[in-house]
């Protein structure tokens, strides 16, 4: 027998329901000037946990600031920004137990950041060295770290979406007190993976977080020409399962969005969706132009709702920040990257054997086959390939 209706309420003449009947708050603590709306129930934090956070904040920061300057100078190939997104993807790292897992889209640098990851090993991938964790497999910014229960970035859209709902059934099964966060923008709520993502983790009450960045754009594609509907908060209702709507440029919101969901994912065993209202202020990527899509005014607009400077306000407001260690962390920082920016790119790339690694337990011999084809290949027409190419 099928489940009963929702809502047993019956009506007699035909009344459709449409995107305004449903009304979506959306939450709101810390105010641009630093200070918290009046009656507002704060996450729980404290000094070391705050600092923890922005000091996450100006790291990433630098690291775009330096990597889009290293891409443009012709020093790496790729890079995508985290600018004006930090509070969503921090805030909600910040959230998280260390063994909870992270698959996320490929602007969530922030929370591999908060997790551990260090300078040297951010700039190992994205020079793709003999010391990159992905063996240099990987575009720079697709990051894996599994000693950070981080997993591996693909670059095709909502890939990772049912791929979380798995893992987050797998602790379920495991008994393991831990739950799996999934970041992906709204853009990526428009692939079928998302969709049947919400829908098996809403039947099989997996413990995931489904945590969208809604930044506006889906690369040039603005929100009005992707969907009609009630943002993506509404879809999560729409699978029956709790969900919320932040300002993902408040810190305080997303953190307290966060704690909250995760124990409820943990104490029912079921799934929560959060949708984070920001704004990307870079580019899509260092192949994109924004100017194209999006004026100058309303970069402007958005740019007086910086999340990590509303953060620092609040900062100076409890007293934990000066500005005198403001400016001290960003030249930290901008030393440090610069340092092992020379560093990394000086670094050889992995052997070529290494290529067919990590697919079989022992390479077949059809794979050793194409290996060989491939040296000779190389040794054939040296002149097409870097001459440290393949470490022959």
């Amino acid at each position: 027998m099928s489940n009963a209706p929702l809502n047993n309420e019956t009506v007699h003449r035909v009344s459709f329901l449409d995107k305004a009947s449903l009304h979506i708050p959306i939450l709101r603590i810390l105010q641009a000037d630093g200070t918290t709306y009046e009656n507002a129930v704060l996450p729980v934090i404290d000094q070391e946990l705050a600092a923890k956070i922005y000091d996450t904040c100006i790291f990433t920061r630098v690291l775009d600031e330096r990597m889009l300057g290293a891409q443009r100078q012709g020093r790496i190939s790729f890079y995508m920004t985290c600018i004006g997104e930090e509070a969503a993807v921090v805030g909600s790292a910040a959230a998280l137990d260390k063994n909870d897992v992270i698959l996320a889209q490929y602007r969530e640098q922030a929370s591999l950041r908060y997790r551990g990851f260090t300078t040297e090993q951010f700039m190992n991938q994205m020079f793709s060295n003999e010391k990159d964790l992905g063996k240099g497999r990987q575009m720079p910014i697709h990051y894996g770290c599994s000693e950070l229960n981080y997993h591996t970035i693909s670059s095709p859209l909502g890939t990772q979406i049912p791929q979380a709902t798995g893992v987050a059934f797998s602790q379920k099964l495991k008994g393991e007190r831990n739950v799996t966060i999934c970041y992906f923008g709204e853009g990526a709520a428009s692939e079928g993976d998302f969709h049947a993502g919400l829908n098996m983790a809403a039947v099989l009450k997996a413990p995931v977080i489904f945590f969208c960045r809604n930044n506006g754009y889906a690369i040039s594609t603005p929100t009005e020409e992707q969907f009609a509907g009630n943002g993506i908060a509404s879809r999560g209702v729409g699978y029956g399962m709790h969900t919320i709507r932040v300002d993902g440029n408040d810190m305080l919101a997303v953190l307290a969005a966060t704690q909250q969901a995760r124990a409820y994912a943990l104490e029912n065993n079921a799934p929560v969706l959060i949708e984070a209202m920001t704004y990307r202020l870079g580019a899509h990527s260092s192949s994109d132009d924004p100017s194209g899509y999006r004026s100058k005014e309303e970069e402007a607009k958005w740019q007086q709702h910086d999340p990590v400077k509303r953060f620092k306000l609040w900062l100076i407001n409890k007293g934990w920040l000066k500005e005198a260690d403001d400016t001290s962390i960003y030249e930290k920082y901008r030393e440090e990257v610069l340092a092992a920016v020379k560093v990394a790119e000086k670094l050889p790339v992995p052997h070529l054997d290494q290529i067919i690694e990590d697919v079989y337990d022992v390479p077949t011999p059809a794979l050793k086959k194409q290996l060989k084809e491939l040296k000779e290949h190389i040794s054939k027409y040296p002149k097409a390939y870097p001459k440290s190419a393949g470490r022959l």
